[in-house]
């Protein structure tokens, strides 16, 4: 079996020591970093090649139990703007938790607003937002990932259409600030959604069989979901941990791992990287690729068995890869 598996890294992963399991599966493997964030690279990685952007938002929200039809769709993530010493910066997480009664007051009145433009915000089973129009928009836009804890005026839609999306995002800025839902987060201390993130927009892509050895995705998100669908390749929830997965007939499997918090981040690294280092060494995996995503960076690392054996080659931490 070969095997890749889709990671972000985030802040507790990255800074893993030398002792972790994936530090030791690093040392033994051929890294390259990439600048390219992680949904960018694996949409490049199923045949879709960037425009103007990746049709990443109509390919999630098909998945995500919306009638995608013909429209033009974006991610419209609800996020926290922070106010720094001379700018706003894109706060994490991105996208933030809302709860449906408060985000199901907040797209109805979005939707009251903008019923006129043509506009229409939806709320996918996975609780993700989007926001389909009846038009093309001619704009490019930027991954959350890309702009974290970065000057946001840099990465507000650009193109031919930019000033009038750009204003869209002003009324519903405006539209947020004071609303209901907002007083009552707020009220139990938690962030304000005081804009939206509009981003991988487009339209769905033509059906078609790739060529590709991929023959099972296991993941639980709708990027992948939808991307399996439709290149028509089977797709599985993510297991509890490797050993269910070993068992599997397939030849070439493509794995997310789900992002983990604080907590689930030791736990990570002992419930999937330990027993991938293992099956390796076992010869369980003829070849992991690891494809990990920290903000606009990827890391693609490449390992085969014997590749364990390179015992002069010393775990370092994690971070020290991404400098």
């Amino acid at each position: 079996m070969k095997l890749t598996v889709d990671c972000v890294l985030n802040h507790e992963l990255a800074n893993l020591q030398s002792t972790s399991a994936l530090s030791r599966l690093l040392a033994k493997a051929k890294v390259a970093q990439l600048n390219v964030p992680l949904e960018a690279l694996i949409c490049q990685q199923f045949g879709l090649n960037e425009k103007s952007d990746l049709p990443i938002a109509a390919i999630s929200a098909a998945a995500d139990g919306l009638a995608v039809g013909d429209n033009y769709w974006l991610r419209a993530d609800p996020v926290h703007f922070v106010m720094q010493r001379d700018c706003f910066s894109l706060s994490e997480p991105a996208p933030l938790f809302i709860k449906p009664e408060h985000a199901t007051l907040m797209v109805a009145s979005l939707n009251k607003h903008f019923e006129q433009d043509g506009l229409v915000f939806c709320i996918g089973k996975s609780g993700a937002w989007y926001l389909h129009a009846d038009k093309v928009a001619q704009i490019a836009t930027t991954l959350p990932s890309v702009a974290m804890d970065k000057n946001v005026h840099h990465f507000m839609p650009q193109g031919v259409d930019s000033a009038k999306w750009k204003s869209i995002l002003n009324e519903v800025q405006m539209l947020l600030h004071d609303h209901p839902a907002n007083e009552a987060r707020e009220s139990s201390g938690e962030l304000v959604v005081n804009s939206v993130w509009l981003s991988g927009g487009g339209v769905m892509p033509s059906s078609k069989v790739l060529q590709h050895d991929v023959d099972l995705i296991i993941a639980n998100d709708v990027l992948n979901q939808g991307l399996a669908a439709w290149a028509n390749i089977s797709c599985q929830p993510v297991a509890a941990s490797l050993e269910k997965l070993l068992q599997s007939t397939a030849q070439h499997v493509r794995l997310t791992l789900p992002k983990s918090n604080h907590s689930q981040t030791n736990s990570l690294d002992e419930t999937w990287f330990a027993p991938l280092f293992a099956a390796l060494k076992n010869k369980q995996i003829e070849q992991i690729t690891l494809n990990l995503g920290f903000y606009e960076k990827c890391l693609v690392v490449v390992i085969k068995p014997l590749d364990i054996y390179k015992f002069w080659r010393k775990p370092k931490p994690i971070m020290q890869y991404l400098e």
